[in-house]
C-alpha cells in the first residue's frame, strides 16, 4: 500500500478543493419537454393529461472524468514506493440510483521487501544469475542464484518489482445519498460500484546493476549491518538497499510460461473490482472526485514472486491471490446539450415534494362551503344555522331586527315600533300608550338594561350615517331614553392595519356624536370601542 504519509496528502488537497468551490446541487424543471427524448413523450403527455401519475425520465448528461492516483499491489513483496497511475472513464445514468462506468486504468507499483529472503531457487527472476564475486581477502563468494546449503556462503536476496498494471472494466455505480428527504439539495454524492474486466500486466525485477552485475555483495552488507544493528528500522533498511541499487528493473519477474493467456507479450488475467468513492460538485458541469479502487485478479505473480519461505530447502507456492488498489483524486465532466445533470445529482423526491407544498398539477376538487338555511352565510361562521326562509340577515347571519322588538323584520308589519309601544305581538306591532296616561309618568326602577340593540352597517371606508342607521340609532336613544340609568359600548372590528383601525374610530364616534347631538343622549352614558379581529370590520355593534 502507499504511504501513509502520501494518503493524507491526497485527502487533505481534496478538503481544500471542496472548501473552495464546492456549490450546492440543482433540479429541473418537471415541465420542460426539451428534456425528454420523443421515446418518451406518450408518458409525459399522459402526465400532463392526469392519466399517469410519473412524470417521465428526463434526457440527462454524460459524465467522462479523468484521475491521478497511486496503484498499489498487495502481495507477497512488500509494496511501500510510491508511484503514480492515471485513469480514464465514461459514466452514463441508468436511473436516480444505478449507472454504469467504463474505465481505463494505467498504472506502475513498485516494492522492496526490507526483510531477507533465503529459498529462490525456483524462482526464474533470481536463480538465472550465478555470476560470482570475490570479497577483498578473495575467500568468500557471494552470489544468488542457487539458494539452499549448497552456497559457499548463506544466498541472500531482498525481493523487489515493479510492475506495469493496465486494466479495462464495465462498473456498475451506485449513488446512496442523492434520494433526501429532508433537503432538497446536495453538494456531494457518496457511490459504491462493483465490477468485471481484464487487467493486463507485465512486472520486472531489479537484480542487475546497469553493469550487469548482480546485487549479492550489496544485499549480505545491508543484511550484515542489519544484524549488528546499524539499521534501527525498516526505512533504513530501504534507504541503504535504494541508495546502493540503479532504477533500471530490468529482469523479466517469474510467469506463468506458456499456460498463461497473453496480451502482446503481457500476462492477460479477468479482474473483479470493488469501489468506494465522494463527488464534490463544483458546478453544473464539474466535480471533483476521491475514490479507492480494489482489483483482485486470479494470480500470485503480481509482485513477481509466488514463494514461501521454508528456511533451508526447496520454497513451495504460497496459496494466495494478489490484487491491487487505486487511490486517485479525479475530475469529472458532464456533456450534454438540452439534458438534466447526471441523475446521481438530482432528488428524486424533489417533485413531489414541490407538488404537495405547492399544487401546480394537481386535480383538486372545486371547494364546498354548506349554507344549509340560504341566507348567503356559509354554516362555518353562520350565528343562526336556522334563519327563517326569505328573511334578511347580517353579517352574522342572523335575521335583522330593526326595532329590536324581537319580531325579525321579513315578519314583522310594524318595521319600526316606539320603545314606549313595546312589547309588541306576533305581527310585530306595538300598543302605545295613551297620551294621557303617559304624562307624568314617575320614574320606575328598571333592574336590568335592555340588551337587545341593533346592528349599523358602513359601505366602503364611509363614516358617514346613513337615513337607515340614523333610523336604527333613533330605537337605540328611545331604549336609553327609557332606561335612564343604562348606559352603553358602540363596538367596531377593525382590520389590523392603521388605516381600518382609523376608519373604525370615526365610524363609532360619528355614531356617538349622532345620539349625542341629534337624540339628546348624555355623553356620559356612551363609551366607543375598536376591536381587532372581534367580527366584521363594517359592522358596528351597541351593547
Amino acid at each position: 500500500m502507499a504511504s501513509k504519509k502520501y494518503k493524507l496528502f491526497l485527502m487533505a488537497f481534496m478538503l481544500l478543493s471542496v472548501g473552495a468551490f464546492a456549490q450546492t446541487g440543482s433540479g429541473y424543471d418537471i415541465y420542460d419537454s426539451s428534456v425528454i427524448t420523443s421515446k418518451r413523450m406518450p408518458q409525459q403527455n399522459e402526465f400532463w393529461n392526469n392519466s399517469y401519475n410519473f412524470p417521465a425520465k428526463p434526457r440527462n448528461m454524460w459524465e467522462i472524468g479523468i484521475s491521478g492516483g497511486v496503484p498499489t499491489i498487495s502481495g507477497d513483496v512488500s509494496s511501500k514506493i510510491p508511484t503514480f497511475g492515471f485513469s480514464a472513464h465514461v459514466r452514463k445514468a441508468f436511473g436516480y440510483i444505478f449507472s454504469l462506468r467504463a474505465q481505463y486504468l494505467n498504472g506502475n507499483a513498485k516494492g522492496l521487501n526490507w526483510t531477507i529472503s533465503e529459498n529462490f531457487s525456483r524462482n526464474s527472476a533470481w536463480n538465472r544469475y550465478a555470476s560470482v564475486q570475490r570479497s577483498n581477502a578473495g575467500n568468500i563468494e557471494y552470489r544468488y542464484g542457487y539458494g539452499g546449503a549448497a552456497a559457499t556462503s548463506k544466498d541472500l536476496v531482498y525481493y523487489n518489482y515493479k510492475t506495469n498494471v493496465q486494466d479495462l472494466s464495465i462498473q456498475g455505480i451506485f449513488t446512496l445519498n442523492n434520494v433526501r428527504f429532508h433537503k432538497q439539495k446536495t453538494g456531494f454524492v457518496l457511490y459504491g460500484g462493483v465490477g468485471l474486466g481484464a487487467t493486463v500486466y507485465d512486472v520486472k525485477v531489479n537484480a542487475l546493476d546497469a553493469n550487469g552485475n548482480n546485487y549479492a555483495a550489496l544485499f549480505r552488507n545491508v543484511y550484515n549491518q542489519q544484524g549488528a544493528d546499524v539499521y534501527k528500522n525498516r526505512k533504513d533498511i530501504r534507504k541503504a538497499l535504494k541508495d546502493g541499487m540503479d532504477d533500471t528493473y530490468e529482469t523479466a519477474a517469474e510467469s506463468q510460461g506458456s499456460r498463461r493467456p497473453v496480451l502482446g507479450d503481457k500476462t492477460l488475467k479477468p479482474s473483479g473490482t470493488v469501489l468506494a468513492g465522494v463527488a464534490f460538485k463544483l458546478s453544473r458541469r464539474i466535480n471533483i472526485a476521491l475514490e479507492d479502487r480494489h482489483t483482485f485478479v486470479k494470480d500470485d505473480l503480481l509482485d513477481g514472486q509466488r514463494w514461501q519461505e521454508q528456511g533451508v530447502g526447496d520454497p513451495v507456492l504460497t496459496r494466495d491471490y494478489d490484487s491491487y488498489n487505486y487511490l486517485s483524486l479525479g475530475l469529472n465532466f458532464n456533456l450534454g446539450a438540452k439534458s438534466v445533470e447526471p441523475l446521481w445529482w438530482l432528488n428524486p423526491l424533489d417533485y413531489a415534494y414541490s407538488e404537495l407544498n405547492n399544487p401546480k398539477h394537481m386535480k383538486l376538487p372545486k371547494p364546498v362551503f354548506d349554507d344549509a338555511d340560504g341566507d348567503g352565510v356559509v354554516d362555518q361562521l353562520d350565528r343562526e344555522p336556522n334563519t327563517p326562509a326569505g328573511c334578511p340577515v347580517d353579517t352574522h347571519g342572523v335575521t335583522k331586527d330593526t326595532d329590536g322588538d324581537g319580531v325579525p323584520d321579513c315578519k314583522d308589519k310594524q318595521l319600526i315600533t316606539p320603545t314606549e309601544c313595546q312589547p309588541v305581538d306576533a305581527d310585530g306591532v306595538g300598543k302605545c300608550p295613551d297620551p294621557e296616561c303617559c304624562k307624568n309618568i314617575a320614574a320606575v326602577p328598571v333592574n336590568a338594561c335592555p340588551t337587545d340593540y341593533p346592528s349599523i352597517t358602513f359601505k366602503g371606508n364611509t363614516a358617514s350615517i346613513s337615513n337607515d342607521n340614523k333610523a336604527l340609532l333613533s330605537t337605540v336613544a328611545a331604549k336609553l331614553k327609557a332606561n335612564p340609568t343604562c348606559t352603553i359600548t358602540i363596538n367596531g372590528y377593525p382590520e389590523a392595519s392603521k388605516a381600518s383601525q382609523a376608519v373604525c374610530q370615526k365610524r363609532v364616534e360619528a355614531a356617538k356624536q349622532y345620539l349625542v347631538e341629534k337624540e339628546g343622549i348624555s355623553a356620559d352614558r356612551i363609551t366607543t370601542n375598536c376591536e381587532v379581529g372581534g367580527g366584521d370590520k363594517n359592522t358596528v355593534d351597541i351593547k
